[in-house]
């Protein structure tokens, strides 16, 4: 076993045998070692200016793959034993460490499990990376609208029984892919779904990017794996604390190819993984494990108490638990706090300008009705009472004199032409966006966050479409994947 530094025993509160990999890659760090290898800073030799900024520890550990240090694209050693604590943590057979985001983890869910011509069940309101990973697979897309919640603006989940009418009358589905929770914290029953498509030997892959806490406190949704879904992808950075783009996929190993999915992996995953990252991933599972618990009780309260406050204030009104028992909407994530502030003649977008802009408060995002605000492990009651200040001035500031048009946002039933990877490799050109009625798109063109596809490639333009992006460039709201920013112009076959 890797010997470690008393001074850094007392500065945590696990044993160092539950976090191997951390504790080896400090061990590591820590020996002077003459490195010929990359990277070329050569821990805290060569870059001074990194040094100031990140700190000589972070440049230290910033390490490639060693002998004694293990390799993630065959894990035999002190990686393999990380990633067999992180599969017993959400009671998974196998996990995998990610270190290019739930981006990744997704591709190489579907890569591993979906051939070319296989149809995946998939809600609209999905993230564009599963429509990013049909185009290297080939697989089609059947799409599944969500239950829409009319008053916040905003797609909640999938309900069992859309599920089962479209199981039973579409044939050759090989999988569907399923949201727990969405972004704005909404889970279907998924136990439910996870039935109804195993007994028709349908695989069913979770996105479980915003849900990574879930399986360490009994008030919050129940995870997927210990569900028994197939496979999940979960960010650990997103709420497990990790560093930004640490994920990990997890595989129930009855219905999943293990040598399928490693391989998928090696081929999309950097043979440089980042130790920095996968070590991040060691140690925020064992604080969720040893103080998992305690944070979310506290995350919980705070969102308990910021909800009870936010609701006092005239134009304010925040919803989570009243979504619960809507159509798709099973069990809902309290620590994710959607504001509506329609009531203060302001859209999302313009409020969430003004808390970052006026008072440093930073939300996850602004939709035309609401702002979402995330209550994490990290969370404090000072960072709370700043937010209900600042809302509370925002609502206090004079308004526009127009009032606020409430826009009757409607889900928008896409008609496939193409299957994405057609759709991709077609030839295409540029045209203005009012002449695009009729049209295939080439492109995705999506709100960001939280990245839904408004429309993808392989779709039909239609009128409603191009409003509804007229509409949200009026709103300011920030537009992404397309070729022309300013979305003038749509990319289309031609």
């Amino acid at each position: 076993m890797t010997t470690i530094s008393n001074e850094f025993k007392n500065l945590v509160s696990v044993n160092i045998d539950e976090i191997p990999l951390l504790n080896s890659l400090k061990s590591y760090s820590e020996r002077d070692i003459d490195c010929f290898d990359v990277p070329g800073h050569v821990k805290d030799q060569g870059v001074k200016i990194l040094n100031q900024y990140f700190g000589e520890h972070i440049m230290r550990m910033d390490i490639n793959s060693s002998p004694i240090m293990d390799n993630v694209a065959n894990p035999n050693g002190v990686i393999k034993e990380a990633q067999k604590l992180l599969a017993d943590a959400y009671k998974a057979d196998e996990a995998f460490f990610i270190t290019n985001g739930t981006t990744q983890a997704i591709h190489a869910m579907i890569l591993s499990t979906i051939n070319p011509g296989d149809k995946v069940l998939i809600p609209r309101n999905i993230h564009k990376s599963v429509i990013n990973a049909l185009i290297l697979t080939g697989g089609i897309p059947v799409f599944i609208q969500p239950e829409f919640d009319d008053y916040l603006g905003i797609s909640l989940n999938i309900s069992p029984q859309k599920v089962k009418d479209i199981i039973d009358k579409e044939e050759d589905l090989k999988a569907i892919f399923v949201l727990n929770p969405t972004y704005y914290g909404a889970c279907t029953d998924l136990k439910e779904i996870i039935n109804i498509c195993h007994e028709k030997d349908i695989l069913v892959l979770v996105d479980e990017a915003h849900g990574a806490h879930f399986k360490f406190h009994k008030e919050l949704p129940p995870s997927s794996m210990e569900m028994g879904a197939d496979m999940s992808a979960v960010s650990i950075h997103k709420t497990g604390g990790a560093l930004t783009q640490a994920s990990a996929l997890l595989i129930n190993k009855k219905s999943i190819d293990y040598k399928k999915v490693l391989q998928s992996i090696n081929m999309l995953q950097s043979t440089s993984a980042s130790y920095l990252l996968m070590a991040s991933i060691d140690g925020a599972r064992a604080n969720l494990i040893l103080n998992g618990e305690q944070q979310l009780s506290q995350a919980l309260s705070l969102a308990k108490y910021a909800k009870d406050r936010l609701n006092k204030i005239k134009g304010i009104k925040v919803l989570s638990t009243e979504l619960i028992e809507k159509d798709g909407v099973k069990f809902i994530d309290e620590t994710k706090l959607c504001i509506n502030v329609k009531g203060l003649n302001r859209t999302g977008f313009e409020v969430y300008d003004l808390l970052y802009k006026n008072f440093s408060v930073q939300a996850e995002l602004g939709d035309l009705y609401n702002i979402l605000v995330l209550v994490s492990i990290g969370t404090t009651k000072k960072n709370i009472d700043n937010l209900i200040k600042s809302i509370e001035i925002i609502a206090s500031m004079q308004s526009k004199e127009e009032l606020f048009k409430q826009i009757d946002i409607k889900q928008i039933n896409p008609i496939t032409k193409l299957n994405p990877r057609e759709a991709f490799y077609s030839a295409k050109e540029s045209i203005d966006i009012k002449k695009c009625v009729n049209r295939i798109c080439a492109e995705s063109i999506m709100a960001y966050p939280p990245g839904i596809p408004i429309v993808a490639p392989g779709e039909l333009i239609t009128q409603e479409i191009i409003e509804y992006i007229e509409l949200l460039k009026e709103n300011n709201a920030y537009l992404t994947d397309m070729k022309d920013k300013k979305l003038e112009t749509v990319l289309v076959i031609k």
